[in-house]
């Protein structure tokens, strides 16, 4: 009997097997449906061998435009695509999706249908190279949380300062490590180049890459850090079990839902030398600022100047960056601590000006962090001087300060700060505050500036106190190295990493870097450098009174009701809401630890590393954005993220997340967000998040050298059909 049954299950799926082919070859032999299409639109049916493809990307490229640019879609449940809005050129339109190898590309143009042949993957490998670098990262084993702390290089190999599995992932193979600078998993990081040359084995291989180039240094460093015999034979032993055949364990998903709705459109801009940091397309504050305007990007360290793309135009160009001394240090100082595979004993970074971030005014101002002089600072910042915030806080050195760029004028202007310069934004006072400042949190006046061109009168600086005595205001107090006294209050170092005025009540959030790392809350008061008060909040690690645990923040922001939101090392999204706290705000024991219950926790989807226990995926973003004004068209206050594993813009609705994955070309890695606002008329149309391509490796990505990082427009539409 039961062989019967088991004949009879065969022949069923015989029978099915051969009509899902028939099917196959019928769809390649009849007329397909036709897709409504404008004069601007490109738009027909994608079928397979298998039938429609559904969840599929059809990309079109031209290079007949003034700057190269790229749209990709998703096909809907039927394989219908539509492209819209393409500018009249010639493209070059093909199929990329899951489960398949890149169809031929077609030449076409705007306004004709066009259906598109996908090509069925012929083994699982093939299939494999089109995921996430995030699937293949995952196969690298981690140490087991057992194997810490560490017992040093000649015993486990693990470093002895690494005290657990969460510090580790931290220090080499987060976002505070290797994925800080540049995405790992994709092809060039999961082989071994061949232009590295001959080595006994793979560690050694190691060893040798990571001295590559101008980066070197850092990175040599990093594994030092943690335990260069343990960190080498990981990386060794992860790309030799890819080299002798292995394949992720996990497959992604074809786009579903509301992913399937995504228009990516990208445009080249800078050079294949550089590498960007960031973007800016409108004022935070209001979005409808420099509609349909430039977007500009900057290079850190790369190149003095700030890349512009018009994507009305679909041009790109340059605003020069200068700097006050010509003897400002320039990135192009440090060379190469061994030749580089791609660039060999080039020095191919080469700026001083080292532009990282941006802030946009309500005219369009573009408030840029960017180094103007040798670290050491004017004597208005120093003990002696008469300035309120050096006599509270003398500064002797620091790295960045401002440059403004004025696109009415087209004039670039340099402005000296006591305090560096890292992340920055605006207040809804037109006053800056920023992260990079090291132990005081830094602040700039641009109305004050504006209106008097006095550098030293518009900007000051705090150190961070917190209210330990519990008064309620700021007083006398102990030194971070000092202990507490109940009379006075406490400060804290705490530099800010990411920085956002929360748009309630004016207080500054910033994130702070460390093991765990927190959230810091800072209330400025009438005169901040001697009023601000700060408030820490620490991410809960292994804290059993959490609803959560997570390490290491990066970067922030704070959504409409004054909740923050960060992106962690430990491969989550977390926000802490401050009206959750049940325990004092202030006093002797609110330094950290007095509000576990403020925090929840969101693990980024996709699969996790091997032997992973303190961490909640291999996706790794490098910063966040909280979209308020509901420019990407998913609602008001979702939460985005950088997904820079997975590939892709990641969306938190109702405590799930969507992936917005850009195809083409593969290895996107990202650090700031942006939107912006440009026709209310328009619906989605009409709006947009933007993005870049930051990998510090650009020729790491699909391409190879030469290839150029990328300015990256979403788009969400209604359905994958509108127009």
């Amino acid at each position: 009997m039961k062989r019967r049954v088991h004949l009879q299950v065969v022949a069923i799926a015989f029978v099915a097997t051969v009509v899902f082919s028939l099917i196959g070859v019928q769809s390649q032999n009849t007329p397909q449906a036709t897709v409504a299409i404008d004069p601007d639109d490109i738009g027909g049916v994608v079928t397979s061998s298998r039938g429609p493809e559904a969840g599929v990307w059809v990309i079109a490229e031209t290079r007949d435009t003034p700057t190269r640019l790229v749209k990709s879609v998703v096909t809907d449940d039927r394989g219908r695509y539509l492209i819209p809005d393409l500018p009249k050129a010639n493209y070059d339109v093909w199929v990329r999706g899951y489960g398949l190898v890149d169809s031929p590309k077609v030449k076409a143009a705007p306004g004709k249908q066009l259906n598109l042949s996908a090509m069925v993957a012929p083994a699982p490998g093939a299939a494999a190279q089109y995921y996430p670098a995030q699937y293949w990262y995952a196969l690298l084993e981690l140490p087991r949380a057992n194997e810490f702390p560490g017992t040093g290089e000649n015993a486990n190999g693990i470093a002895t300062a690494m005290r657990s599995q969460g510090e580790w992932i931290r220090n080499i193979v987060g976002t505070d490590g290797c994925t800080g600078c540049h995405q790992m998993g994709n092809r060039a990081t999961r082989e071994i180049p061949e232009a590295l040359g001959t080595f006994p084995n793979s560690a050694a291989a190691w060893e040798r890459r990571i001295q590559s180039g101008q980066a070197g240094n850092g990175m040599n460093s990093r594994f030092t850090q943690v335990g260069r015999p343990r960190a080498f034979k990981m990386f060794a032993d992860w790309t030799d079990k890819i080299a002798h055949g292995t394949l992720p364990d996990a497959q992604p998903q074809r786009p579903q839902g509301k992913e399937r709705n995504v228009v990516v459109t990208m445009w080249d801009w800078a050079d294949p030398k550089v590498y960007m940091h960031d973007e800016i397309a409108s004022d935070k504050r209001n979005p409808t600022v420099n509609a349909n305007g430039p977007v500009y990007g900057a290079l850190e360290a790369a190149a003095d100047y700030v890349p512009v793309v018009d994507p009305v135009k679909n041009s790109a160009g340059q605003v020069k960056l200068t700097v006050r001394d010509p003897k400002t240090p320039s990135e192009g100082d440090t060379k190469p601590l061994k030749p580089s595979p791609y660039w060999g004993d080039e020095a191919i970074w080469t700026s001083q000006a080292n532009a990282h971030s941006f802030s946009m005014d309500k005219q369009a101002r573009v408030w840029i962090a960017a180094r103007v002089r040798q670290n050491q600072t004017t004597p208005f910042c120093r003990e002696g001087s008469n300035h309120p915030s050096a006599k509270a806080f003398p500064i002797v050195q620091s790295g960045r300060q401002i440059q403004v760029y004025d696109p009415k004028t087209k004039q670039v202007t340099t402005i000296d700060t006591c305090f560096g310069t890292h992340h920055l934004n605006l207040d809804d006072k037109d006053v800056l505050w920023f992260s990079g400042s090291g132990v005081v949190e830094g602040f700039f006046n641009t109305r004050v500036y504006l209106e008097t061109k006095d550098e030293a009168k518009a900007q000051g600086w705090t150190p961070f106190i917190l209210d330990t005595n519990g008064n309620g205001k700021r007083d006398a107090f102990v030194d971070v190295d000092q202990a507490m006294d109940p009379t006075k209050d406490k400060r804290i170092n705490v530099p800010f990493y990411g920085v956002g005025p929360s748009p309630v009540d004016g207080a500054i959030w910033g994130s702070t870097l460390g093991m765990p790392g927190g959230i810091v809350r800072l209330v400025p008061g009438s005169d901040p450098t001697n009023t601000a008060l700060a408030e820490y909040y620490e991410v809960p690690f292994h804290d059993t009174k959490a609803s959560g645990s997570g390490f290491a923040p990066r970067g922030m922001d704070v959504d409409s009701k004054d909740v923050v939101w960060t992106t962690l090392s430990s491969g989550q999204l977390a926000n802490f809401d401050r009206r959750k706290c049940k325990a004092p705000l202030n006093g002797p024991n609110a330094t950290g630890k007095h509000c576990p219950e403020g925090w929840s926790f969101y693990a980024y989807p996709g699969p996790n590393y091997k032997n992973a226990v303190d961490s909640a995926s291999a996706d790794s973003a490098y910063y966040n954005f909280v979209d308020r004004f509901d420019m990407l068209g998913l609602g008001k206050d979702v939460p985005l993220a950088t997904g820079n594993e997975s590939e892709g813009l990641l969306a938190l609705i109702d405590g799930k997340f969507l992936t917005f994955r850009i195809p083409y070309p593969m290895g996107y890695y990202g650090k700031g967000l942006d939107g912006r606002i440009d026709d209310t008329s328009k619906g989605w149309k009409g709006k947009g998040i933007w993005a870049t391509y930051a990998t510090r490796a650009p020729f790491h990505m699909e391409g190879g050298k030469g290839t150029t990082s990328k300015v990256i427009k979403f788009q969400v539409r209604p359905d994958p059909l509108s127009k």
